[in-house]
């Protein structure tokens, strides 16, 4: 039986770049190798894990050199959890490679000039940033490697935590997570140890069984709490017990809720969530407007930083207050509604009819009546007879989702010539590659990346289109 082909261990090799999926580059006789764990600056033997015709892929065994751009980690998880991969960079530097990585694809795949690149708007916040997380239950958890290589062998092997990147069913005990405001670390700590000292038993996502599958936590501004836990079965007397524990302990859970979850999956949207105790939504408040969040809403888990994005999406638009704004890929209405008052209508089209459901239910809840909401594949929605019914846009808003706009709906929006197109994305290679479809008859005027999500490689996109004069 033949042995496979080892991958070779390349020395020194000196880190040169940041790709766009956020590794480091190196460069090895002409051929790309990207690094998990560098930055550029820094020289390392890297153990080749995939080689393929073009490149090839790595991690560092051995630092020669650590670059002069390069942090310290905060967290005690870093290199092992999925999240936060850059926070061996400092964050003028994260904010440079955003910048860059969102003027390469404009001009590398769209390749259309832009009048003006704004500077990328910093995150105020770069930990404790988000509004929402999701853990999971593990009876059996990622062992890291110290604990692989201990002689004691008497550890916990139940855990709560985040899924190791490409592993589903392995999954990384936290300790503290910095993306989430208290009392989020404390709850998801003491639910663990309830439910160690009480012997509830943790999910077995492999053989199917046990109780405990998920608990996710969100909060608002104002510092209240959603906490939902998924059960595999309805053992309502542990449940009782358990959510009882953790109302008493945390007074500021102001919706506190739970789903039996017997699908092989982890997906909620198509199960009942039940309202344990106090509320069934979250109010979240920008400016003189009010969302409600249920536990199946979309609502930018960002939320300050997603205001000044909704800001920059209001100011790119240009209203006068006589425009008809169409707002693409709307989810629950949040730009649709932020926009709504500084227009004559806007009109939001999503494919989710639950986020169409909250749409409406916010603009009653704003009072807002000059906004309308259709459920449907916006393939099928936009079209001529859609348009004529509800009037010629002025204004196109898109914001997709990150495999960007489907070319039937590029077509539409350029048969239904609105004046501007303010296109928001969380992907800037399918945002270039639309722009490029629409550049015969759009010109980009400017572009405002805004950094949603420090420590990673992500980052969102604001670009203002504007409609080609004959002759221009």
């Amino acid at each position: 039986m033949g042995r496979s082909k080892l991958k070779p261990l390349l020395e020194k090799l000196l880190i040169v770049d940041i790709a766009a999926e956020g590794k480091a580059i190196a460069r090895y006789e002409g051929m790309v190798v990207f690094v998990s764990l560098c930055v550029p600056g820094d020289i390392a033997d890297v153990q080749i894990i995939r080689k393929r015709k073009r490149f090839m892929e790595g991690y560092p065994v051995k630092f020669h050199a650590y670059s002069a751009n390069r942090s310290e980690p905060f967290c005690q998880h870093f290199g092992v959890c999925g999240g936060c991969k850059w926070q061996h960079l400092p964050y003028n530097e994260q904010l440079r490679f955003k910048q860059k990585q969102v003027t390469d694809m404009l001009e590398r795949i769209g390749k259309v000039s832009v009048d003006l690149v704004l500077p990328i708007k910093a995150s105020e916040k770069q930990v404790f940033y988000r509004n929402k997380l999701e853990f999971t239950f593990s009876h059996s958890r990622w062992l890291t490697s110290d604990e692989i290589h201990s002689e004691d062998k008497h550890f916990e092997r139940r855990g709560l935590g985040f899924h190791i990147p490409g592993k589903f069913d392995k999954v990384l005990d936290i300790e503290k997570c910095y993306l989430q405001p208290e009392p989020s670390n404390l709850i998801r700590g003491f639910v663990k140890e309830y439910a160690l000292k009480n012997n509830v038993a943790f999910f077995d996502l492999i053989q199917q069984e046990g109780l405990l599958r998920n608990l996710i936590i969100r909060n608002n501004l104002a510092g209240e709490v959603m906490v939902i836990f998924s059960f595999f079965r309805p053992d309502y007397e542990i449940i009782g017990k358990l959510l009882d524990a953790v109302a008493l302990k945390f007074p500021q859970i102001t919706s506190l809720m739970y789903v039996i979850n017997p699908k092989a999956n982890d997906t909620l949207n198509d199960l009942e969530i039940r309202l344990y105790k106090g509320s069934n939504h979250l109010i979240e408040k920008m400016e003189d407007l009010v969302f409600s969040i249920s536990p199946k809403s979309f609502f930018q888990t960002n939320t300050e930083q997603a205001y000044q994005l909704y800001c920059l999406a209001r100011d790119f638009a240009g209203l006068s207050g006589s425009e008809t704004v169409y707002d693409l890929y709307t989810g629950t209405g949040t730009i649709a509604l932020f926009l709504a008052r500084s227009c004559q209508k806007v009109v939001g089209l999503e494919n989710v009819p639950e986020a169409i459901d909250d749409a409406k239910k916010n603009a009653e809840l704003n009072n807002i009546l000059n906004a309308s909401f259709f459920a449907g594949d916006i393939r099928e929605l936009l079209n001529e007879s859609f348009i004529k019914q509800n009037g010629q846009p002025d204004v196109v808003i898109t914001d997709p989702p990150r495999t960007g706009m489907h070319a039937d709906v590029i077509q539409a929006i350029i048969a239904a010539r609105p004046k501007r197109i303010v296109y928001l994305s969380c992907n800037p290679a399918t945002q270039a590659r639309d722009i490029s479809l629409l550049s015969a008859q759009y010109s980009v005027l400017k572009t405002q990346p805004v950094d949603m999500f420090p420590f990673t490689h992500h980052v969102e996109n604001i670009a203002l289109l504007e409609i080609l004069t004959p002759g221009s």
